[in-house]
């Protein structure tokens, strides 16, 4: 029986019809390209929904007034910036200058917008007029409105996003941070309520699954206020529209800036904090700019070679009293020496850092090195205080950090990706808030090649090293091996080798000579 082929979902019909369209066009200015036209298909969407509300509810007179849409999260968009009007003129010569100004118009009458739609970009990119009126029938296909529930928009803009990143590779793609390593984030440092920060927000994923996470625990989104900074102002543009899509309220400051040379946001205070800075930073500031910053007071300032540090001090800086982040950084920060030692040394003594997590590798598209997820909590203090309150007994338990390796699991998918599943994350999440909790002697145990609590005089004895593989059991497989045996079995095969080599050898000279050629050595 044939087997049957896997129909695909609507969001890969649409990438599949939408990448045959990109031509000559890069990846890099493509996504741009395609992801506008999503969002304007929304807004327009989400409009003419309204338009059609207030015209039933005998309020025709009031549909060209903006107020009336903006109280109901509604972007307003003038009729040259409407759907309908630009499929109306899709095989005209001028597509990509109404499409321009369509764009102008809506960021120009949503102050919410500023910033977020991209400015003369269609004329600019000069595409082919059929290419670009096949991108917008194909793009005409989504239904934002179908499911509310299933948030559909959102969908495919999250798989653009994902694809997007996939295609630019290697050096590029920094906009996007895997989903499976976010939702992982979340579950562990769980964001219900508060203050969000991320200092490298990129395309705002961690935002989105933040929301996610609080919706999926019946939470209440409103309870959480959303700040971040992005440097590259075409990701700047992603992150804003991404989270219009999803109608969630971000302060992303002004403009995109460089967090070190222009901390938008000085005098934050974060109860969560989520981020993917960008791994191994060289040059981040001039060997004397930045020296006397606040940022790094009480610590030593973070090498100018090298940003790993100066995005955790940066972070450090933003928590609240008892705020938690989790973020990733390259795993050369585990063990750096010189200054980097001195401030992880210190972060440790400062009983700041609660979890190490070892990541598989591939699991990202724009390197395939191994990363780790670092938790840091200015809660472990009260938290541990209150278990040896409730406890009959006193365990100095802020003075241990959790070590897990997780380089052996996830999926492949891509052919060449891993991620996390489900599964994976769950069982993860659940063993770091084991290792938290009151019972912790019944909830948790350390397992060999997986996961371990470790002592602060254990970790010094290390030299403050956070390689997770100094402190996990890793089994001795070598361990039963009778090498004497082995030995003599790989002995007797190596004489079998060689004999047959000999033979070809004599074969392949004798051919020769029969052939009345001689071959001397």
């Amino acid at each position: 029986m044939a087997k049957q082929k896997k129909q695909k979902s609507m969001e890969e019909t649409l990438w599949d019809s939408a990448n045959k369209l990109r031509g000559t066009v890069e990846p890099s200015e493509y996504k741009h390209v395609a992801l506008s036209l999503i969002f304007l298909k929304f807004a327009s969407d989400k409009f003419e929904g309204r338009r059609r509300e207030l015209i039933e509810e005998q309020k025709g007179q009031f549909t060209e007034m903006v107020p009336f849409y903006s109280m109901k999260n509604v972007f307003y968009l003038p009729e040259e910036s409407r759907w309908s009007y630009i499929m109306e003129n899709a095989k005209q010569d001028d597509i990509a200058l109404k499409i321009d100004t369509a764009l102008h118009l809506v960021e120009k009458n949503n102050p919410s917008l500023k910033g977020a739609l991209p400015d003369n970009y269609f004329s600019r990119l000069n595409m082919d007029v059929s290419k670009l009126a096949a991108l917008l029938d194909t793009i005409n296909n989504i239904d934002t409105l179908k499911d509310k529930e299933q948030d559909i928009v959102g969908r495919v803009y999250e798989y653009f996003l994902k694809k997007f990143a996939i295609a630019e590779g290697k050096g590029k793609g920094e906009f996007y941070t895997p989903k499976s390593i976010v939702n992982l984030i979340a579950e562990m440092i769980e964001p219900f309520k508060g203050i969000i920060y991320d200092p490298a927000c990129g395309s705002g994923g961690m935002f989105v699954q933040s929301v996610k996470f609080i919706e999926s625990h019946q939470g209440n989104k409103k309870e959480l206020s959303i700040y971040g900074q992005e440097y590259t102002a075409t990701t700047y543009k992603l992150a804003k529209m991404n989270l219009a899509i999803r109608g969630i309220s971000a302060n992303l400051g002004a403009v995109p800036a460089d967090t070190f040379a222009r901390d938008q946001h000085p005098d934050l205070k974060a109860d969560y904090i989520m981020a993917n800075p960008p791994f191994n930073q060289k040059d981040w500031r001039a060997d004397n700019e930045l020296t006397d910053d606040p940022r790094w007071r009480g610590y030593e300032v973070p090498p100018a070679s090298n940003a790993n540090y100066a995005w955790v001090l940066n972070m450090v800086s933003k928590l609240s009293e008892n705020g938690t982040a989790g973020f990733l950084l390259a795993n050369g920060a585990l063990s750096g020496m010189g200054e980097e030692y001195k401030i992880r040394r210190k972060l440790i003594e400062n009983k700041l850092v609660e979890a190490i997590i070892v990541l598989p590798r591939n699991m990202f598209y724009t390197t395939d090195i191994s990363v780790t997820l670092w938790i840091l909590n200015k809660n472990k203090k009260e938290r541990v205080a209150k278990i040896n309150s409730i406890t009959k007994y006193y365990r100095n338990r802020e003075d241990e950090i959790l070590f897990m390796d997780l380089r052996r699991w996830g999926s492949e998918y891509e052919k060449k990706y891993i991620e996390l599943t489900t599964d994976d994350i769950a069982r993860v999440a659940e063993n770091y808030h084991n290792w938290q909790q009151v019972d912790y002697e019944t909830k948790y145990r350390n397992v060999p090649e997986y996961c371990y609590s470790a002592a602060l005089e254990e970790i010094r004895g290390n030299d403050f090293s956070l390689i997770p593989s100094k402190y996990i059991e890793f089994v001795d497989r070598d361990s039963n091996i009778d090498f004497d045996t082995e030995m003599k079995r790989i002995q007797k095969e190596f004489k079998i080798l060689l004999e047959e080599e000999k033979k070809s050898q004599e074969e392949l000279l004798n051919a020769f000579k029969g052939l009345g050629y001689e071959i001397r050595f």
